[in-house]
């Protein structure tokens, strides 16, 4: 794992930017790998705090993830030196999902408000970014994932209203689910980043059941609404060497081309999905069955 921090511009010099990345690992080296060392490597432990923005680079598909919490004003989207860029989306896309209180996006000068569990694509070249909670005292917390983008896209904001919404699995199965397609392609036109939220039922704790690889996209799990004293295991690793990390609200974990993705919690909860590669069609999955998992 390769960990770096990077400070934010002088007009923010108050509230730095956290910045980190994380090298690829094949098959054979999680094989090997011990709890730690599993997550350190996948486990994105710290999503928000106040008045930073905290992000993790996964060498995968150069994928990032990350949060801001705006509480004591605005918090501006800086360029970590990292990205070598002028500006941070001069070679990206963003995807925000807003899973706290409400709050305002100001992308070049337009203010756009996002409500609890909104999404907003901003599109490759946008220059300023600028983000704010409604109220300081329920802070609005933007989870964010960016990709390399080549082509931009028009700004949009996709209420629960625009997304495309798939019920999935059942009581007996305890995987009842709704999905929410938020940022995919059957929604509003993107470079590769995908998005969307799966809510669990009450009674229901399993996600992404029967399990799945594909091997042309990355993805990454952020999990919330889990409630206190309770916790989701999540599984990775090929479908016959698995592995799991037991996860906390509001924690994100990275998943490879190769790996399965897939949950069990000590309750319902809700988790957002996020995906880049060279595929955009959702239905692209290479599935095991249940008994072959190993």
């Amino acid at each position: 794992m390769q960990t770096e921090s990077v400070t934010s511009t002088e007009a923010q010099a108050e509230k730095p930017t956290f910045f980190e990345s994380r090298f690829a690992s094949s098959p054979n080296e999680v094989k090997g790998m011990d709890t730690e060392q599993l997550r350190q490597n996948f486990l994105i432990e710290s999503i928000f705090v106040a008045d930073q923005i905290r992000w993790t680079l996964s060498f995968f598909d150069r994928y990032m993830t990350g949060g801001v919490m705006p509480v004591a004003g605005p918090v501006r989207l800086d360029t970590p030196d990292y990205l070598k860029a002028q500006y941070f989306l001069e070679r990206r896309e963003l995807g925000i999902i807003n899973v706290g209180g409400a709050g305002q996006v100001v992308v070049d000068g337009d203010t756009i408000e996002l409500g609890y569990k909104e999404a907003l694509y901003i599109g490759q070249g946008t220059q300023e970014v600028v983000f704010v909670s409604t109220d300081l005292q329920a802070p609005a917390k933007f989870y964010l994932n960016s990709t390399p983008a080549t082509h931009r896209y028009p700004t949009r904001k996709v209420s629960r209203q625009d997304a495309e919404v798939v019920e999935l699995g059942s009581m007996g199965t305890a995987n009842h689910r709704t999905i929410n397609k938020l940022l995919v392609n059957s929604v509003l036109p993107t470079c590769q980043l995908q998005m969307g939220m799966t809510e669990l039922k009450p009674g229901s704790v399993w996600n992404t059941m029967p399990a799945h690889v594909h091997d042309r996209r990355m993805e990454v799990y952020f999990y919330f609404e889990i409630p206190d004293g309770q916790s989701v295991c999540h599984f990775m690793g090929q479908p016959q060497e698995t592995r799991h990390i037991w996860m906390q609200n509001e924690q994100a974990v990275i998943s490879p081309n190769w790996s399965i993705h897939s949950g069990s919690g000590t309750s319902n909860y809700t988790f957002i999905w996020g995906m880049a590669g060279e595929n955009l069609d959702y239905g692209d999955m290479d599935f095991c069955a249940i008994t072959d998992l190993r």
